[in-house]
């Protein structure tokens, strides 16, 4: 018989050595892991081609960033604002991250099972009956890619037009801007710059992004809470009560009011949008069928408080709905705090941490978008795909996929040489592409009986029907609904050009189908050696 000073069960054992290192396994441990997950990738039909260096927390943060909730709800406020006011602002944020909470599980259960780059068209094809997987594919992927990319544009050039509104709040009178009047030019240019940073940023410097993602969570709880105290401290112009914040009613869009609320929408389905991008990064993550699932879980619901942290405040404090409408910039939030703290070096000092945060947020989507780019390129469904496919070793990014998207990005961009409110195109596609692509592999698991994901990680039972039926529910709402125009009537500067971007990806995905896909393409491997 053993003494009692044997080693301690393996359980324990695991427990003491995980203290050890600070609530993760050891280094051994995290290898194992990272060794068997690239063993789950080969026989999925890859070969391991990116380092797996994001731990289970730095899935979450990275996700957290790409949805950077205070700055993607401040970018988009115009838009509840002109369809409905606060009741839009606040119920639509609940009802959309609601909605969002069951796209993310039910994308997290498939996610358990096949966790690879490819995300969401790989998904569909192996989901998908045999004679329809290679349709299913292509079509799921090409939404997945211009999603990816127009979501990755319209963030960078939200940072922008955001930008130049917080440095307008030291006008001289109101509506001046004339500090930094924001020309047509100028915009591009600064659009230009900082995609190229960002660019730059994820390129160079991938090794340390798990950190910089770290950094972002501290820093935006740090910036949220100044905000929220100040604004509501100090309300230079007073508090609105809270009957007003939780059912005023004000819409200036034209639209009905039933419709104007949906058109709203588009306000908190921008910020949740980016929800199923995190999968591109399951090659780099150690245990994907488990820390992908729950990340996307745990980030909605961490979203959702944290946007009502951020919402619920702005509201007490908001002014003039009217004045913030007319606003030259489109951007309301630099002028809401302005009004809050009566100064504009205390404004731009609340400020500051979201223009800091848009940049993270740039730059976590321009990553995850380059491992969508490089995944669909491997598979051979993109024009040149032996170029964008190649990993630079030293890098150990897709550093040519990643050159593609911000060229194609760049080339969007001349959109708003066009329309001023090209921004309102960019979101439009990308939460249209997003949704949709996010509908693809969901719809095709409900209606093939669920039976793949049944041995998963993060296997939802009977609760799965509920959070797949949701989801399908508001793509067949969504895809409409934000190809609308904000308000009406129409004119041409205020057309919603998402369903021409939308219309012009879709024929480029039909027309490389015919010359070369139909013939050529076999679909991603399904396991084994390559194809």
């Amino acid at each position: 018989m053993e003494s009692s000073s044997s080693s301690p069960p393996p359980h324990m054992d695991a427990k003491h050595e995980q203290q050890n290192y600070g609530g993760e396994a050891p280094p051994a441990r995290r290898q194992s892991k990272a060794e068997g997950a690239d063993g789950m990738l080969e026989g999925l039909g890859y070969k391991p081609e990116l380092t797996r260096s994001r731990s289970t927390l730095q899935v979450a943060f990275m996700s957290f960033v790409l949805a950077s909730i205070p700055w993607g709800l401040s970018t988009t406020l115009y838009y509840p604002l002109v369809n409905g006011g606060p009741v839009t602002i606040i119920w639509g944020w609940i009802l959309v991250s609601a909605i969002i909470l069951c796209v993310a599980a039910s994308l997290g259960e498939i996610t358990s099972v096949y966790p690879t780059a490819g995300g969401v068209y790989y998904q569909s094809f192996m989901l998908a009956p045999a004679r329809w997987q290679r349709v299913a594919s292509w079509i799921c992927g090409w939404l997945y890619l211009v999603g990816n990319i127009t979501i990755t544009l319209s963030v960078t050039f939200g940072a922008t037009t955001f930008t130049v509104a917080c440095i307008n709040v030291f006008e001289s009178s109101p509506g001046a801007s004339d500090v930094f009047p924001g020309t047509t030019w100028q915009i591009w240019l600064l659009f230009l710059a900082i995609t190229l940073v960002c660019n730059a940023i994820s390129a160079l410097g991938n090794k340390w992004l798990p950190l910089l993602d770290t950094a972002a969570i501290f820093w935006t709880f740090a910036g949220v809470i100044a905000m929220v105290i100040c604004i509501l401290v100090l309300a230079k112009e007073g508090r609105h009560s809270a009957n007003y914040v939780f059912t005023h009613w004000d819409n200036s869009s034209g639209w009905p009011n039933g419709w104007s609320f949906f058109v709203g929408l588009l306000h908190a389905g921008y910020a949740t949008s980016s929800t199923g991008m995190i999968i591109s990064m399951c090659e780099e993550v150690r245990n994907p069928s488990t820390q992908v699932p729950k990340a996307m879980v745990a980030t909605i619901v961490i979203n959702t408080l944290g946007g009502l942290l951020f919402l619920i405040p702005i509201v007490f404090v908001l002014p003039d709905i009217q004045m913030l409408i007319n606003l030259e910039s489109a951007q309301p939030v630099p002028t809401i705090f302005k009004s809050a703290v009566g100064s504009a070096g205390g404004a731009f000092g609340l400020l500051f941490p979201l223009i800091v945060l848009c940049l993270m947020c740039s730059i976590a989507c321009t990553t995850a978008t380059s491992r969508c780019v490089w995944a669909f390129a491997r598979d051979g469904a993109i024009p040149g795909a032996k170029l964008w496919m190649k990993v630079n070793k030293k890098l150990d990014v897709p550093l040519n996929a990643m050159m593609l998207s911000m060229i194609v990005q760049l080339a969007l961009g001349l959109i708003y040489f066009g329309s001023t409110l090209a921004f309102n195109a960019f979101s439009g596609v990308g939460v249209i592409c997003l949704t949709a692509a996010y509908a693809c592999p969901i719809a095709i698991n409900l209606f093939t009986g669920r039976k793949q994901v049944r041995n998963g990680n993060f296997f939802l039972g009977p609760l799965g029907y509920f959070t797949n039926i949701v989801s399908l529910a508001w793509t067949l709402l969504a895809l409409p609904l934000f190809c609308m125009p904000t308000s009406i009537p129409v004119t041409a500067d205020t057309l919603n050009y998402a369903f021409a971007v939308f219309i012009g990806a879709a024929a480029i995905s039909g027309i490389w189908y015919a010359i070369w896909g139909y013939n050529n393409y076999a679909g991603p491997p399904t396991g084994g050696e390559e194809e």
